[in-house]
Formats: structure tokens, sequence, C-alpha cells
């Protein structure tokens, strides 16, 4: 708790007026929230890369955010960190009755759905009604997409059967390859058409109970992976990259997805 207090005061001293850092002075929650975002993606990637070292340091960096932002909130007089505290330790005994009260013993699958309907309780307190309030719009899109879509198959909006997600998939497809053909192609009604693919994309997704964004990544990593060793083929030749044919940069990618085998 000293430590947690240390960082606290350090906050305070940066956005002093007087005495502090210009740059911590001049922020605002707006400023900040882009910072907020990139730190949780670094937590991510420690937490990918099994590199607890950075993990330390990046969840100290994602700390200093929430300490960042709730040092602004004390200065407009909305809240301080002590009350983000108090709110989610609330909010976590309020969720777990089953280990904080005198409900019996859930399992995981148990523990899922009452979270969920005490999440609604929470909505409907707020006054958000529909099934699809409180999925925030910030959320990478592919992961909103997939909480969108988990919200509405709650009240039966969603194919019973993968095939049929599969179907819909071609169905949208081939709307997107019909404007992609059009006489005049409307570039805003193409955008619209693949956004729609990759909605349904998304589903297909969910209902292989894989995370879009993982899968995403993963092939980020095995493009980026494979796109090396072309880098590296070609530094070791006397050629330049726009030297090669792309049927030669294509054979370069088959022997590198090759070589992981």
């Amino acid at each position: 708790m000293e430590n947690m207090q240390k960082l606290i005061d350090i906050m305070a001293k940066l956005r002093d007026p007087k005495d502090g850092c210009a740059w911590d002075v001049e922020q605002t929650f707006e400023t900040i929230a882009p910072y907020t975002i990139e730190e949780a993606y670094e937590v991510s990637e420690a937490i990918d890369n099994n590199d607890m070292d950075a993990l330390k340091d990046e969840l100290g960096d994602l700390l200093f955010q929430a300490v960042f932002h709730a040092r602004m909130a004390e200065e407009a007089g909305h809240f301080n960190f002590d009350d983000v505290v108090g709110a989610i330790s609330d909010k976590m005994i309020r969720r777990h009755p089953h280990v904080f009260g005198d409900e019996n013993y859930r399992n995981a699958e148990e523990q899922t759905v009452a979270w969920e309907e005490q999440k609604a309780k929470e909505r409907a307190a707020k006054k958000q009604h529909s099934i699809l309030d409180g999925v925030t719009v910030g959320l990478p899109a592919l992961t909103r997409a997939v909480k969108l879509q988990k919200r509405a198959a709650r009240v039966g909006f969603d194919w019973p059967e993968t095939s049929q997600v599969v179907d819909k998939l071609n169905e949208e497809m081939a709307e997107l390859s019909a404007e992609l053909v059009a006489e005049n192609k409307d570039h805003d009604k193409i955008e619209e058409e693949f956004g729609d693919m990759m909605f349904v994309y998304a589903n297909l997704a969910r209902h292989l109970k894989i995370d879009p964004e993982q899968a995403l990544k993963k092939a980020n990593n095995k493009f980026t992976r494979r796109f090396n060793q072309i880098e590296t083929e070609v530094e070791n030749s006397d050629k330049s990259f726009d030297e090669y044919s792309l049927d030669e940069l294509e054979e370069m990618w088959v022997k590198a997805k090759k070589a992981e085998k």
C-alpha cells in the first residue's frame, strides 16, 4: 500500500500546475486514452511472449494509466483513485455471491451464466434496456462483433448450425464480388459489403469457439516470420527486392512455408 500511495503522490506531483511536468499537466482523458489502450496491448504481448519481467513492467505502466485517469477525475471533482478501488471491489463482491455471500458453490460454467445475469441487472439499473447496451464501442471491431453476436444469441437470434453461418458468409462474399465488378463502382458500398463479410467471419469464429482477434494475431505473426525469411534470402543474394519477379518471391514464400513443417 505504501508503493500504491507513492505512485498516487507521484501522479499528483506530475499534474501540479506550478511544479509539475508541462506535458502531464496538458493531458486530458481524450489524449491519454490511446496510451491506455496501447499499454493494455503491451501487457497482452508480454503474456504472449511469456516474458514475466516485461509483464511486471507493462502491468505497472497500465496501472499508471488508471492512476492518471483517476487523478484527472479528482481534479475535476468527479472521483478519486480510492473511489475506483472501492467501486471495483464492490462489483467483484456483488458478482461473486458464491464466494463472498451465502450462495452455493458454482462451477465455471454456472458462474459465467450468473455473471452475465448480474451484468444484465446492472445495465437495467443504469437504464440500459437494449440487449446490446454496454458493449464497449472502443473495443477492436472483431472483438466487439463477437460480443454483440453473443448478446443477440442469448435471446435466440443466432444461426443454430455452423453450416448456416458458412452459407451466409458465401452470400456476403458474393455480394462483395458483385460490387467489385459493377460498372459504376461505389467505394462506400464496397466498404459496406466488406464490413458485412467481416461481421459474418466473426460470427463463424464464435461458432467455431475461436477468438478472431487471436487467430488473426497468429496469422500476422506467421506472415511476419515467413516474410522475414524471404528478406534474409534476398539480403544474402546479389539482387534487390525489386529485381525479383513475383513468381520468384512466391517461390521463396513456399520455401519458407515448407521450412516450418
